[in-house]
């Protein structure tokens, strides 16, 4: 998972709380700015944010770490298990999209169980490195992990839920992005799952951006984030 955060508006405050949300937004901004004023292609900017994102997952000294994640095992349930409200009821087939090392795959498939849904997990990566990482820790599944970039990607079959983050592709691509995934990766009548993302409390910029798409979400969840005027938010789209 990339964990990018989009610039934040100015000041103090609005800086401690994009440092809630991400904290590695400054480094980041940097890349976005040289594409928005064309000094980088959309190829270039994903290679740019892999050369920040891919040394620092594979230094990460836990599987959370490894998957962007800077809380202990307690934090990754409350920042990531409300995905389990988002799965189809019937559980099914399921693909992280921008999977790192697989710690997602595992944590949802074992807390979907808790809930009484089975899914089958499923992973794509853009970082070869990265993608070895689920293969090694997760042999059973190697054969279920892709190395790709999953903006164009056409996977050899289609998933009852895909996950994703809007901030997996340059912000003027988001709507082809999910044009894409809706279209060509996610089953008929799949979902396609955005999130989890930071987000203010009394705002719903995602949603907002994804019905100037066309887009409208068919259910969305929240969870309490550690800092009071932010919470953890995902949301799910249907195929058509």
């Amino acid at each position: 998972m990339v964990p990018t955060t989009r610039r934040p508006p100015g000041g103090h405050e609005a800086e401690d709380i994009a440092s809630a949300k991400e904290r590695g937004w400054r480094d980041l901004v940097p890349i976005d700015d040289a594409y928005q004023v064309g000094e980088i292609t959309g190829t270039e900017w994903h290679a740019a944010v892999l050369n920040v994102i891919e040394p620092a997952y594979l230094n990460g000294g836990n599987p959370r770490a490894q998957s962007g994640h800077s809380g202990d095992e307690t934090r990754w349930r409350e920042a990531r298990g409300l995905l389990v409200d988002l799965l189809p009821p019937h559980g099914g087939t399921f693909l992280d999209v921008g999977c790192a090392n697989g710690h997602l795959m595992e944590s949802l498939t074992d807390w979907a169980a808790e809930a009484g849904t089975v899914i089958e997990p499923y992973g794509v990566e853009i970082s070869a490195a990265l993608a070895d990482l689920p293969r090694t820790r997760c042999p059973q599944w190697a054969h279920r992990i892709w190395t790709a970039n999953a903006m164009g990607w056409k996977p050899p079959r289609r998933f009852d839920a895909v996950r994703t983050g809007l901030d997996y592709v340059p912000a003027d691509l988001c709507g082809a992005y999910v044009a894409h995934l809706l279209n060509q990766v996610v089953a008929p009548s799949g979902r396609l799952i955005i999130g989890v993302y930071n987000e203010e409390r009394d705002q719903n910029t995602v949603q907002d951006l994804l019905r100037s798409f066309g887009h409208r979400p068919a259910g969305f969840t929240t969870a309490d984030h550690r800092h009071p005027e932010i919470q953890y938010k995902a949301l799910w789209l249907t195929s058509s």
